[in-house]
């Protein structure tokens, strides 16, 4: 009953204070740009600078070939500036790419050079079969070295034909992919709704240092445990407002909001703990930020690993923020493995209560400190 009364009193205060406040503000924000500034599917052409050195019969050929796969089939006519050079040039856009015919071979390196993507020469060799020169940036894969060369070996149709006649068989049909939009979801999460436990609780803690709330605890009848977890409550209740603001609306009914809700409260608990536990070697915020900064750092590196499943080193997978990113993904997904998350869960829950009862025992050592 004393912890819910605390629990109660410290929820007060709370909202009396701005950092509730900051946290709600910022699920509002990135909400606001989930919704109206991430699409939900990212679409990425690839710009191409072309010079055509061919008879003119051939050129027509290439020509009508791209009007063909042009979005309305037809060209435009574009001026483009580079280096304060105005260069008019014939455009084209596909699906995939965005194609400006140059007519001159030595405006096509300058734009290749400063705008930093592919440049190509469509000729005909000695034996009068069609031959492509490219103009790279260096910064290009030996991968995608190879396929440059040997990709105009085969002539394209059949290339595609060969594709398009490959068997290929989903190994699970119940799977869901998430959209762009909602894939982006994971990291706010992590990192609004869980890791920010550890930064405000650390501001709590130093406010109540500076007036002198803390000390207040060596003469009353309050158990400092109590105290503690009160804190601690305010932001897991936080944490659980500030990510529903921004999962209900993009996510509808999909997630399983019981496991989401069991995830937060846990993962959020860790970081709180974290945070206090950092708290009780300094007395005031200033002294902790870098610290706390350092932490936070550390936390944000899974989140590269995330976006770039191509880089997944062991030793990321260590830090906490790792598996928070993938237990959130599993609960958004339509058919998560919610067992794992339940198992996170369970782990995130021991590493806060062990975090919890050493800052309980620092707490109790220097309160008249």
């Amino acid at each position: 009953m004393k912890l819910w009364h605390s629990f109660i009193k410290e929820l007060k205060l709370a909202f009396r204070g701005f950092y509730i406040y900051i946290e709600i503000f910022m699920a509002v924000l990135l909400l606001v740009i989930l919704l109206f500034a991430v699409p939900e599917k990212f679409v990425s052409k690839q710009s191409e600078y072309i010079h055509l050195n061919l008879p003119q019969m051939v050129k027509e050929s290439f020509l009508q070939r791209m009007e063909d796969n042009d979005l309305d089939g037809k060209s435009e006519l574009i001026e483009i500036k580079n280096d304060g050079e105005v260069i008019k040039v014939q455009f084209f856009e596909s699906d995939t790419r965005k194609i400006y015919l140059v007519d001159n071979k030595e405006d096509v390196i300058k734009l290749a050079d400063k705008k930093q993507q592919l440049g190509a020469i469509i000729k005909l060799d000695d034996s009068y079969n069609l031959a492509y020169e490219y103009y790279l940036q260096g910064y290009e894969s030996q991968r995608l070295k190879n396929l440059f060369s040997i990709i105009h070996v085969e002539n394209s149709d059949i290339l595609q034909t060969t594709l398009d006649e490959q068997d290929v068989r989903p190994l699970s049909t119940s799977y869901e992919q998430l959209t762009d939009r909602q894939n982006i979801l994971p990291s706010v999460l992590t990192f609004n709704g869980s890791l920010l436990g550890l930064f405000l609780i650390a501001g709590y803690i130093f406010l109540d240092k500076k007036e002198g709330v803390i000390k207040a605890y060596a003469v009353s009848a309050a158990s400092v445990w109590q105290y503690l977890l009160s804190k601690v409550g305010v932001l897991m209740l936080t944490g659980i407002i500030s990510s529903l603001i921004v999962v209900l609306p993009i996510m509808g009914l999909q997630p399983n909001y019981w496991a989401l809700i069991l995830f937060l409260l846990t993962t959020v608990f860790l970081s709180s703990t974290l945070g206090l536990l950092v708290a009780s070697f300094y007395e005031d915020f200033l002294q902790s930020f870098g610290s706390i900064f350092l932490i936070l750092m550390a936390m944000v590196i899974p989140n590269i690993a995330y976006f770039i499943p191509g880089w997944n080193p062991f030793w990321v997978k260590i830090l906490p923020s790792y598996p928070m990113l993938e237990g959130f993904k599993e609960i958004l997904l339509k058919n998560g493995d919610i067992t794992y998350v339940l198992w996170l869960s369970f782990g995130f829950l021991a590493a806060g209560i062990i975090l919890f009862l050493i800052s309980n025992k620092r707490y109790k050592k220097t309160l008249t400190v």
